[in-house]
């Protein structure tokens, strides 16, 4: 979306996300995943469609643009109506 940054914030995130708010790991290719909690210095993230989450640098981590959330939606409705467990 125009106006939107997608450049990771030097100091990283100000604050905890809440649990489920979707955020991109810049470190991993701009991975894409909800966020999980806390694990030690770490974030731990997950895909949106299901899978093995990782943990990631909070410094690393940003919040996912509009445009990225609004794929990610679509994403998973796409999925349940394959009937894919997410």
């Amino acid at each position: 979306m125009p106006g939107e940054t997608v450049q990771p914030n030097p100091r990283g995130p100000a604050a905890v996300p809440t649990h489920g708010t979707l955020m991109v790991d810049t470190s991993r290719d701009d991975r894409l995943g909800e966020f999980r909690g806390v694990a030690g210095p770490y974030w731990s993230l997950r895909p949106v469609r299901g899978g093995a989450g990782w943990e990631a640098e909070p410094a690393a981590v940003r919040r996912a643009t509009r445009k990225e959330r609004l794929h990610a939606e679509i994403e998973r409705w796409n999925a349940r109506s394959r009937g894919e467990v997410l």
